[in-house]
């Protein structure tokens, strides 16, 4: 699929460099970082899913824990 994007022209010019010197090509490089945030969402969403059922824990009342615990 082809799309358009806008960058700021220093990061355009990072991602040039990055390509050249990596041999691929600007879109291989664009969709190899999409790819990996994609994945460490999933990876992310995972971790929260498997959470979901935990505990919350209040701030302010954990430094309270921590105050009377003599820990700061």
């Amino acid at each position: 699929m082809r799309t358009t994007i806008t960058l700021n022209d220093k990061i355009y010019k990072a991602l040039r460099i990055r390509a050249a010197e990596s041999g691929e090509t600007v879109s291989a490089v664009v969709e190899d970082a999409v790819k990996e945030q994609v994945l460490e969402d999933l990876d992310d969403l995972q971790t929260v899913k498997e959470r979901e059922n935990e505990p919350a824990i209040d701030f302010k009342a954990f430094v309270e824990e921590l105050k009377a615990d003599g820990l700061i």
